[in-house]
């Protein structure tokens, strides 16, 4: 199951940017960024009482020339769209403004879980000010300094409080789990329409867990596969078409619950920075990737122009150095037979389960060839290493000290082991702990 979603509504100047920042912050454990990609700061992940959820700042979402009220009343709509639970924040010391009613009339609407919390209070003194906002008709109702953090615990309690209990697997544990993702118009929809087919055979349709979307499941060469839908396929208006910031958000919740992400690149438009954002956060997801370009019947082609692309396509997502490339074209089916037998095995790597006794073989050899670093006369001594998970696997090393494994020897012990095993398509965490611990 996805991760909620958590969106900050509200007017101008209220503080949504500082309470998103609040959230987000050291507290409550952001998870790092990718080296290499620049991230939106409008959406991250944030965890409270060992919650994961997913945070929008709606302030941050450009919506062009439009004017101020109108972009207020589209990003409200977005975040209802979007989100499990609503943050709605007003500014305490002006008072319930039109504005304010105006946006609480449009959440109403919703039906969604509306939690109202009144920024600026910055002292016990100024609690009183929060009563008069019981007017706007919403029943959780918090006093919050962004400014000095006051009353943040109490008002992410009720926002959790509100979220969607956990729901049982949707599919055997043997059905593939697969999302296609990527920018507005590099052929998404023509991807699936060509995996499905004309002669598929349809075992169900079933509804997603993300808001109207229809998980399309179906059955090739005795395999199940699940499609999950994803909002970006569908044309849901001008405003989620140009923004494409907010593509980004859309594909999160369907690659939490995917084993493999299908990251869609159009060859004709090359490589973009949201390109890298969205792959990005497909491996922080832990998931699976096979990288896709798209529209390969639309460029003039020689001898060179694969190996040419796919050496941009190296450059620019060298934190994916480990996701296979396939070049097609939906529109003709050229080189569509590769995909599904590519996302098996990206499949079945990202689930693969190595012998202990194996494993430690594989670590002996690799210190052997390449010994282990030392910091002030201390060595990193690796007494043994175990597979804690699968999904993406997850190696744990014992060692003296978690500190002298420094980045550049993890990474080799990394690629040892992808050398030694069928890790391609599939992330790989390579983790210390302390021998005692």
């Amino acid at each position: 199951m996805p991760n909620p979603v958590v969106a900050i509504v509200g007017r101008p100047n209220v503080g949504k940017s500082t309470i998103f920042n609040r959230i987000i912050g050291e507290r409550m454990a952001i998870v790092e960024d990718v080296p290499g990609v620049t991230r939106d700061r409008i959406y991250s992940k944030a965890e409270w009482t060992n919650k994961e959820f997913h945070v929008i700042d709606t302030g941050g979402i450009d919506l062009g020339n439009e004017p101020l009220f109108s972009q207020m009343k589209q990003q409200a709509e977005m975040a209802i769209d979007e989100a499990d639970v609503i943050l709605f924040l007003a500014n305490g010391r002006d008072g319930i403004t039109g504005a304010d009613e105006e946006v609480a009339s449009i959440l109403h609407r919703s039906n969604k879980p509306v939690v109202l919390a009144v920024n600026k209070i910055d002292n016990h003194e100024m609690e009183q000010l929060i009563y008069e906002f019981y007017a706007l008709g919403i029943e959780d109702v918090y006093p919050v300094s962004g400014s000095h953090g006051l009353g943040m615990g109490d008002m992410l309690d009720a926002v959790i409080h509100h979220f969607p209990e956990k729901e049982e697997a949707e599919y055997d544990e043997d059905t593939i789990r697969m999302s296609v993702i990527g920018r507005p118009n590099v052929g998404k929809s023509s991807i699936v329409n060509a995996v499905l087919g004309e002669e598929r055979v349809i075992v169900s349709d079933i509804p997603g867990t993300t808001r109207d979307a229809v998980d399309t499941v179906f059955e090739r060469d005795n395999q199940e596969y699940a499609l999950i839908d994803t909002a970006g396929m569908r044309k849901r208006g001008k405003v989620y078409e140009n923004t494409e910031k907010y593509s980004v958000l859309r594909a999160l919740r369907a690659m939490e619950r995917s084993d493999v992400v299908l990251m869609v690149l159009d060859i004709e438009e090359g490589i973009r920075e949201q390109d890298k954002k969205i792959a990005g956060y497909a491996d922080d997801a832990g998931r699976a990737i096979i990288i896709i370009v798209n529209k390969w019947d639309a460029v003039d082609k020689d001898d060179k122009t694969m190996s040419e692309f796919e050496e941009k396509v190296r450059d620019g997502f060298q934190f994916l150095s480990y996701a296979p490339i396939l070049f097609l074209s939906a529109k003709t089916q050229k080189r569509m037979q590769h995909l599904l037998p590519m996302v098996k095995q990206a499949a079945d790597n990202h689930k693969l389960r190595v012998p202990t006794n194996v494993l430690n073989d594989v670590i002996l050899d690799a210190v052997i060839m390449n010994p282990t670093p030392t910091e002030a006369n201390r060595r990193l001594r690796i007494n043994y290493a175990t597979q804690v998970a699968v999904g993406p696997p997850t190696i744990v090393l014992f060692v003296n000290d978690p500190e002298l494994l420094h980045f550049s020897y993890r990474r080799y012990l990394e690629n040892r082991l992808r050398e030694a095993f069928q890790f391609e398509a599939t992330p790989l965490k390579v983790l210390a702990r302390k021998k005692n611990d």
